[in-house]
């Protein structure tokens, strides 16, 4: 492993200071024998954040023993603010992540394998495809535990009115039907759709799945390579038609994020925003009274094919901790089915486990529960995964190409040639 240690002055003096502020490095034991782990939770609304707190407070009170201080991260910063943990021998012992954001650190010998810590109950709870996405090799790097699918925020009373059928999870639109209705839609100052993709790559990779898309392909030497072939350039293409051909896509809102589409929304500027499950709370909480919304199923592929990526939040464990296995067993109280239930309520996501996505309190047609529900044997692992260097192409190379695209400023051809050619390059580095 390749971690770098700070001097022994340094350290001493940071732990001085972090004692001031409540805690020290990762795995402290205490004067008195009693464990100290830190667990970094990546939890922002207000309702997760205070579940979070609350289940933290709950484990405290029941082992006396094996304390567990509360440590607030960002998913804004996470990357670079775990690297520079891992690399200074202070990460936290429980991390909070997203399967694709956990490859570099994986293959840098920052997270352990938890193959042999987890119970044999959350192992079977959790079904194969979702350990997928926290699988490299044949170590288990990260425990999925809330996945979101891409759905369509639609506005009922326009649907209605332009006398569109109104798809559900076992009828899809098609993405040919999807584009009709945005044009049927778009009208008196309506856009059929507004689609915020200030961040577009995971958006894009993880509905192109549903033609075929991959983006990433393996050789046989088990190196990573991009292609950028008709399949991954099926759903650009219907979003890029939207915006420069047909108009029924709002051009402004590509440079938002999704909360930046909300108030256009609910105004009736724009009838449907594709978006995440969770957008949903802020619906809830931000709509003016009598808004009549629906959540919509993702359109289908070609031959009706329904899945889509996903990089579900997992919770790991960092190689560096002395107390391994008493993580592990927080972490298996966190994901208790009825806990599981209680994060998946806070952050308005859908929970991996078989039996928490079973609780009757998450298949609800209030809120677009039912929906989301419906959809969770459609979601699979994200394409991006168990790629290397996944997060400098993301940044450097496929966000400013996808985002010239959608605007109309390069075509196909331009598009491919950057993802594919400037993309190896990067991704070469990280492979050598």
């Amino acid at each position: 492993m390749r971690t770098r240690r700070l001097p022994a002055v340094f350290t001493a003096l940071a732990c001085v200071f972090a004692l001031l502020l409540g805690g020290c490095a990762s795995g402290t034991d205490r004067d008195d024998g009693r464990i100290t782990l830190r667990y970094q939770s990546l939890a922002w609304q207000d309702e997760s954040v205070e579940i979070n707190k609350r289940l933290v407070r709950e484990w405290n009170a029941a082992h006396p023993d094996i304390r567990v201080a509360y440590v607030q991260g960002s998913w804004e910063s996470v990357h670079d603010q775990l690297l520079t943990s891992f690399e200074g021998g202070e990460a936290p012992d429980i991390i909070h992540d997203a399967s694709d954001d956990l490859a570099d650190f994986v293959y840098g010998g920052y997270l352990a394998d938890l193959t042999r810590l987890l119970p044999e109950r959350l192992k079977a709870d959790i079904p194969p495809r979702s350990w997928r996405t926290a699988t490299f090799g044949k170590g288990v790097y990260g425990v999925p535990f809330l996945q979101e699918p891409r759905v369509i925020m639609a506005n009922r009373t326009l649907l209605k009115e332009a006398g569109v059928r109104v798809p559900d999870a076992e009828h899809p639109w098609s993405w040919p039907e999807f584009e009709e209705a945005a044009r049927r839609m778009t009208r008196g100052g309506t856009y059929g759709v507004a689609w915020p993709l200030k961040d577009p790559v995971s958006a894009t990779l993880n509905l192109s799945q549903s033609a075929g898309g991959q983006v990433f392909h393996r050789g046989a030497d088990g190196k990573a390579a991009v292609r950028f072939d008709a399949a991954d350039q099926y759903v650009p293409r219907v979003i890029r038609d939207q915006v420069v051909r047909d108009r029924s896509a709002a051009r402004t809102t590509l440079s938002m994020g999704g909360a930046d589409t909300l108030p256009g929304f609910f105004g009736g500027k724009y009838a449907m925003v594709p978006l995440g499950f969770s957008y949903r709370q802020q619906i809830v909480q931000q709509a003016p009274e009598g808004f009549d919304w629906t959540v919509l199923p993702a359109p289908a592929g070609p031959g009706g094919e329904r899945s889509q990526g996903v990089s579900p939040q997992t919770l790991s464990v960092a190689q560096d901790s002395p107390h391994k296995a008493e993580a592990a067993r927080f972490i298996d109280f966190l994901l208790r089915p009825a806990n599981m239930v209680r994060l998946a309520k806070g952050d308005w996501m859908l929970p991996t486990g078989a039996t928490a996505l079973a609780a009757p309190e998450l298949r609800g047609a209030r809120h677009g529960w039912a929906t989301g529900t419906a959809l969770a044997h459609d979601l699979r692992p994200a394409p991006a995964r168990s790629v290397r260097g996944y997060p400098e192409w993301k940044d450097k190379i496929a966000t400013p190409a996808f985002q010239e695209y959608y605007s109309g400023a390069i075509g196909m051809g331009e598009l491919r040639r950057r993802l594919v050619r400037d993309g190896n390059l990067v991704l070469a580095r990280y492979q050598r």
